[in-house]
């Protein structure tokens, strides 16, 4: 029997308690639930007044820790918008879909809003599957539901749809009871819906702590650390990640733990630490939990088209990289935003980072490390022979590059994104993302700039 799967997509701008009861409900009477906020939409302007990072993060938040529920953020990524038909076209041979909707969407049979308004909406109302979900002053009149469809009733926690939700937040209404409590804190941490544009960097205070550790097991230090801290733990359900180790090991807790959209605290038994806080005398007074500053930060979003023809995709906190595969040095065309700006780069190779990844790599081969909160990002080239004298570029942060292998056969290049290796590649093109980030949390009186400081005039 083809698993029976459920398809819930929408703005979810902010996503609501009432969606997350909806989804509740699917993932017990399906298989599996796929939840997709869409991307821009020409209908539905509003989607596009808070950032997709934002977006993104919310629908994680809302719908973690239910059974058989994944969140997918393609749209959102690509500044897409995919109707009903491209969802089933993309998830039809995972079993047999079930698109839901609500009874206002179904109200009035073929002169519904899905048969008159949608693409193809009166194809779809007869050949898709479809369930539908009662909402409160809408009818469900059995001659009016699409051939093929289940209806669900729904005792909704609320009855407030997205666009009361933000007029409430606006106008500086109480709005708690309408969303989960972690919802309402992202939203109230940075700001969102307010009419201005949210920060990045903002402060937060974290009580009670409930701990998810991730410890460098190499490090008997870090082991030490985190036995002293363990009465914190709490695996089942975390408001933030303690990352105990070096630099490297919070590169791999953020690889891992990102989706969970928690802040990452990290404290240091490493050398440079430039991600992390210093490890104090007590190691429970190093994560302190008065107020925090709070940077979220940036990554890379990556595609590579390989020799062998597929294309691979990948997200990087700190870098990615293209270099030569053999002895022979690697020669590529750079462009920028489409504008081809090097013809012909000669060398080892050329590297893309963040700013949180400028004191890495891109430092070692001779690029000014940034402050974390630059907007922009960094190309920096590795034993250029030409152009000249050429070493670095500084690139605004909605700049997209692309690398392109001149005669790949002969001068095979290798593809590295976040210190994963992806093989042999023909080309690269990278940009920020738009859903992926890392809130680092670090104590209220650590100078980010003075961390640079000492980067840059080593005593």
């Amino acid at each position: 029997m083809r698993p029976q799967i459920a398809i819930f997509g929408g703005s979810f701008d902010p996503p609501g308690l009432h969606h997350r009861q909806i989804v509740e409900v699917m993932s017990r009477e399906f298989d599996s639930v796929i939840v997709v906020p869409c991307g821009p939409r020409p209908d539905k302007e509003t989607v596009n007044d808070v950032d997709t990072v934002h977006r993104a993060a919310l629908a994680d938040i809302a719908f973690r820790g239910i059974d058989r529920v994944q969140v997918e953020l393609f749209d959102l990524e690509q500044a897409i918008f995919s109707r009903t038909d491209e969802l089933q076209e993309r998830y039809k041979d995972r079993g047999d879909l079930w698109h839901v909707v609500g009874s206002d969407l179904t109200q009035g049979g073929k002169a519904s809003v899905i048969c008159q308004y949608w693409k193809r909406g009166a194809e779809m109302w007869t050949n898709l599957k479809f369930v539908v979900t009662t909402r409160a002053g809408y009818t469900c009149k059995e001659n009016e539901l699409p051939p093929q469809c289940r209806v669900i009733h729904m005792d909704l926690a609320t009855s407030g749809a997205s666009s009361i939700i933000r007029e409430r937040i606006f106008k500086r209404e109480p709005f708690a009871h309408m969303v989960t409590q972690d919802v309402g804190a992202y939203i109230e941490r940075y700001g969102l819906y307010r009419g201005r544009i949210p920060s990045r960097r903002t402060r937060f205070v974290l009580e009670p702590p409930r701990v998810l550790f991730f410890v460098d097991e190499r490090s008997p230090r870090a082991l030490e650390v985190s036995k002293d801290l363990e009465q914190w733990t709490d695996y089942d359900n975390p408001n933030c990640i303690v990352v105990i180790g070096g630099d490297g090991t919070m590169l791999r807790a953020i690889r891992k733990h990102w989706r969970r959209r928690l802040p990452f605290f990290g404290i240091n038994t490493g050398h440079l630490g430039f991600l992390l806080n210093s490890l104090a005398a007590n190691p429970n007074e190093a994560f302190a939990f008065g107020e925090m500053k709070l940077h979220q930060l940036p990554m890379l979003y990556v595609e590579m088209d390989g020799t062998d023809g597929v294309i691979r995709d990948a997200l990087a906190f700190n870098d990615a990289w293209i270099e030569r595969a053999t002895s022979q040095s690697l020669s590529m065309q750079v462009k920028v935003n489409d504008t081809v700006r090097l013809p012909k780069l000669v060398g080892d190779g050329l590297l893309a980072c963040t700013a949180a990844g400028s004191t890495a790599y891109a430092r070692s081969m001779g690029a000014s490390p940034l402050l974390v909160d630059t907007p922009g990002w960094l190309l920096v080239g590795s034993n250029i022979m030409n152009p000249p004298h050429w070493k670095s570029a500084l690139l605004a942060m909605d700049t997209r590059a692309e690398f392109t292998v001149e005669n790949s056969a002969k001068r095979p290049a290798n593809a590295f994104v976040g210190g994963q290796a992806y093989g042999e590649v023909s080309r690269m093109r990278v940009r920020m993302s738009r859903i992926a980030t890392a809130e680092l949390a670090f104590r209220a009186q650590r100078d980010m700039a003075e961390k640079i400081a000492a980067v840059q005039f080593p005593e």
